[in-house]
């Protein structure tokens, strides 16, 4: 596919569909920072947020196949759009991501997906995304770090 960068101030990876989050909107711009909310909505399959450890530049490799995959988790997309970026442009406040720190924005058929993810390196990221039959939701007892 193809290779873009962000930055983030968070130590925080997103990926969702932006219709997915909309109930989020009139939300804190920090919501997701509660680890509670964090979970809700990641098991609710309505995004991944992963804790990159540290703040920084990092390279995003939108993958046909990651190696090594690292952590597999269920993605609810009813509208298509995607984000894939920092933490920090999450839906909230009134707004939703433009991809203003780096990141991107996919197209793909509206459905359930499961998300792949590895980290390559200590700034680079793959990701993957696989049509699924499944439910879309997730079971995670805790939030999700690489």
């Amino acid at each position: 596919m193809s290779n873009v960068e962000f930055v983030t101030d968070t130590a925080m990876f997103c990926v969702f569909d932006l219709a997915s989050l909309r109930h989020r909107i009139d939300d804190d711009c920090d919501w997701w920072s509660v680890p509670d909310e964090e979970l809700i909505e990641l098991n609710a399959g309505n995004v991944a947020f992963i804790g990159l450890g540290e703040d920084g530049k990092y390279s995003l490799d939108l993958s046909e196949s990651p190696d090594d995959v690292d952590c597999t988790l269920n993605l609810k997309c009813p509208s298509g759009r995607i984000f894939l970026g920092a933490g920090e442009e999450v839906t909230g406040e009134g707004l939703e991501p433009e991809a203003i720190r780096g990141g991107t924005f996919l197209t793909v058929v509206p459905g359930n997906y499961r998300l792949l993810i590895t980290r390559k390196s200590e700034r680079a990221i793959a990701v993957r995304l696989q049509a699924t039959e499944g439910s879309g939701d997730n079971q995670f007892a805790c939030p999700i770090r690489i």
